[in-house]
Order: C-alpha cells, then sequence, then structure tokens
C-alpha cells in the first residue's frame, strides 16, 4: 500500500486515455511552432533578467514577459508575507519554483545539488560555495541571514518535486527549519501542467514552451514562529502538516529517497519483458487490490491487473481515476476469500461509495476521501 501512496504521488508525460491521446498527437503541430518561438522569445527573458537589477520594476518586466512564454503566477492574500521574515518555506512541484516566486518578491534559493557554475547561476540558485556536510552548509545559511541586508532564503524541505495533489513528502532533513529562532514564512504552490517523475529541467523547460500554458498558483500563509525550546524536528513536522492542510493535501512519511528508489524500480520493471501472471497468482494480486479497494469491482481490477501485472500500479491506476469505473455495493464482490482480520480492519477505513455520484465535484470528494484513507492506513 505504501508503494501505491508513493506512486500517487508523481504525474508522468503522457495521458493513458486514447482520446486526449489522440488530442495530443493533432495539437503536437502546434506545440512545436510555438517551442521554437518560445525558445527565441525565452532568450529575451534571460537577457533582459541578468540586464536588470533585482527590484520590483524587474520582476514586472519579467513577469509580463513570462506571460508571453505561457507562463502566468497568480497569489492569493498577499497581504498575508511578511516582510520581515528570512526564510520562505514552500512545497515542491516543479524545477522552476523559485524562478517562480521570484516573481513575486525577492528571496534567494541555495543550489543543495548540481555542480556550481554558469548553468547553476543561469537557473538561478545561489553558489554557497560549501562543499562539506550538512553542518557546514547550516552555519553558511545563518552567517547569510544574520545579514539583514540580504534577501530571505526560499528553502524546499521535501527536496523532490511532487504532483502537489495526493500528498506532501517528509521533511526529512530539519535542516531548513534549524536556523535558529528565525520567523518562517509557509507558502503553497500549484502548478498546471504538473510536474513529470525523474524529468530533467531541460526536458520539463522545453515541455513547458511546449504545451499551451503553465499556472502557478502561489498561496500565501501567514508566519510561522519558532516556539521556546521547540526541537527543530518537531517545528519541522508542525510546519509539514499546516502546508499539508493549506494545500488539503495528507503528510507522508515518504521522502525524496524513497522517490528515487520508486523511480529506479520503474526503470527496472519497464525493462523486463512481460510475463503473464498465472491464473492462482492473478487470483491472489487481485484479492490484494480489493482489500485496499473493496469498492472497485473486481472485474475492473482483474482487467487492469492483465496489463499492468502489479498490484501496486494497478492501485495506482484507479486512486488517479485512469480507469474508469462504477463503484460496487457492499454485498458486491463476495467471490473473493474473506480477509483476515487485519485485513479487514484495514478495508473498513476506506469507506465504499453507494452510488456514483452525479456532480463531478462530488466524484472528486469522494476520490479525495478514498486517496486520504489510503493515506492513513498506510502510515498505520
Amino acid at each position: 500500500v505504501e508503494k501505491a501512496a508513493s506512486a500517487a504521488l508523481w504525474s508522468y508525460r503522457f495521458p493513458t486515455d486514447g482520446f486526449l491521446l489522440l488530442v495530443l498527437l493533432l495539437y503536437a503541430p502546434v506545440g512545436l511552432c510555438l517551442l521554437v518561438l518560445r525558445l527565441f522569445i525565452g532568450v529575451h527573458v534571460f537577457l533582459v533578467s541578468c540586464a536588470l537589477p533585482d527590484s520590483v520594476l524587474r520582476r514586472f518586466i519579467v513577469r509580463v514577459m513570462c506571460s508571453v512564454l505561457g507562463l502566468f503566477v497568480r497569489q492569493n492574500d498577499p497581504r498575508l508575507r511578511d516582510v520581515n521574515v528570512r526564510v520562505y518555506i514552500a512545497n515542491h512541484v516543479t524545477q522552476f519554483d523559485h524562478n517562480v516566486i521570484n516573481l513575486l518578491t525577492s528571496c534567494n534559493t541555495p543550489a543543495l545539488n548540481g555542480a556550481p557554475g554558469f548553468i547553476c547561476w543561469s537557473r538561478g540558485f545561489m553558489e554557497l560555495g560549501v562543499t562539506g556536510s550538512r553542518a557546514e552548509l547550516v552555519d553558511s545559511l545563518k552567517v547569510y541571514s544574520s545579514h539583514r541586508g540580504n534577501p530571505p532564503l526560499l528553502l524546499f524541505p521535501e527536496e523532490a518535486a511532487t504532483n502537489g495533489r495526493a500528498g506532501l513528502l517528509r521533511f526529512r532533513y530539519s535542516w531548513p527549519l534549524s536556523l535558529g529562532q528565525l520567523p518562517c514564512a509557509v507558502l503553497s504552490l500549484c502548478s498546471l501542467p504538473q510536474s513529470v517523475a525523474d524529468s530533467s529541467w531541460i526536458t520539463e523547460l522545453l515541455w513547458t514552451f511546449f504545451v499551451p500554458f503553465t499556472v502557478y498558483q502561489v498561496r500565501w500563509m501567514p508566519s510561522v514562529p519558532r516556539r521556546a525550546e521547540e526541537l527543530s524536528e518537531d517545528f519541522a513536522l508542525r510546519v509539514q502538516e499546516l502546508l499539508a492542510m493549506e494545500l488539503g493535501v495528507v503528510s507522508t512519511r515518504l521522502t525524496a529517497a524513497d522517490k528515487t528508489e520508486h523511480m529506479k524500480r520503474l526503470r527496472h520493471t519497464s525493462l523486463l519483458p512481460f510475463v503473464p501472471a498465472p491464473g492462482s497468482q492473478a487470483q491472489a494480486m487481485a484479492q490484494r487490490v480489493k482489500e485496499v479497494l473493496p469498492h472497485v469491482p473486481l472485474e475492473v481490477i482483474r482487467i487492469d491487473l492483465a496489463q499492468t501485472n502489479c498490484v501496486d500500479t494497478t492501485i495506482a491506476n484507479l486512486l488517479e481515476g485512469r480507469v474508469p469505473f462504477f463503484p460496487e455495493s457492499k454485498e458486491a464482490g463476495t467471490d473473493l476469500p474473506v480477509p483476515s482480520t487485519s485485513q479487514a480492519a484495514a478495508a473498513s477505513g476506506i469507506q465504499a461509495t453507494k452510488q456514483f455520484a452525479k456532480s463531478p465535484v462530488e466524484r472528486h470528494l469522494s476520490l479525495q476521501e478514498r486517496k486520504r484513507a489510503l493515506y492513513d492506513y498506510a502510515r498505520r
């Protein structure tokens, strides 16, 4: 179940629905023309952002030019932004989150991964010149924040991007929130379309120029002071819970290392030849999916398992809505063996929908409830 929860945190490039894939193929010529045109415009945007000093005028000009590239940034409640904070904390949804926030306010994001140099600078990261341990990095950030003339820090404690729709990665390292007693401002990010798992920043940039537009939604939250005698780990957990509540998602135990392991597993699985599962094994796999999602018809589960041959992938497909189905009543699906006591207790946490909701909003809420119940079970 935890593997399925991990799969639900990432998005994938191409749709599995045949109609949407056909629409994408028809749009491809237009998208390629936009890509070439926006590449030339993007060079001018980069030169202008480098030539002008950091100011309100520069951010306004670059933001207008980015709208020509199809990049639109919207913000809610900008009055909640505290000008006295020294650290901004945000969830991570794309490779360009720090650039988006820089269009709204002045801040710096330290380069944590990748070699320093022109690429690092051109992407908008701040080089600290520290190549040692996390302790040295924290000390360097403390020295930077102690100078009141420096812009605030923008940090992403998740350390890996997700689709922002299912849950937050665990703030595995509490070092971003251990910079003394500095006030911390929290902001939530949403992107449409979502970033794709295991995709490089160059691929994401080209895809951004290819699609008609990309909308970033920034929601400011009140600053969160660190309580007296509060440990860094407790403070990080509290900020993570506040951010998850604002986004309407769950706070998971998964980390950036879990994402890396998940992507390695997917690459390894894609290289293996497809071997259909034997009858008894297929029945056992269907039973495992049915225990997690008891409202899904057994025939739908078997059909998807025949294509994926993977329990985790089938659960993720059903949770993400990639496989349409009509929820069945509790009386249906009695041909499966009765689950054990622990399995029944787990399944009882995921309430089956009595009937298919007529309103799209109700169907979305029902899906979110099933996701939340699944993650609660996974965390237990």
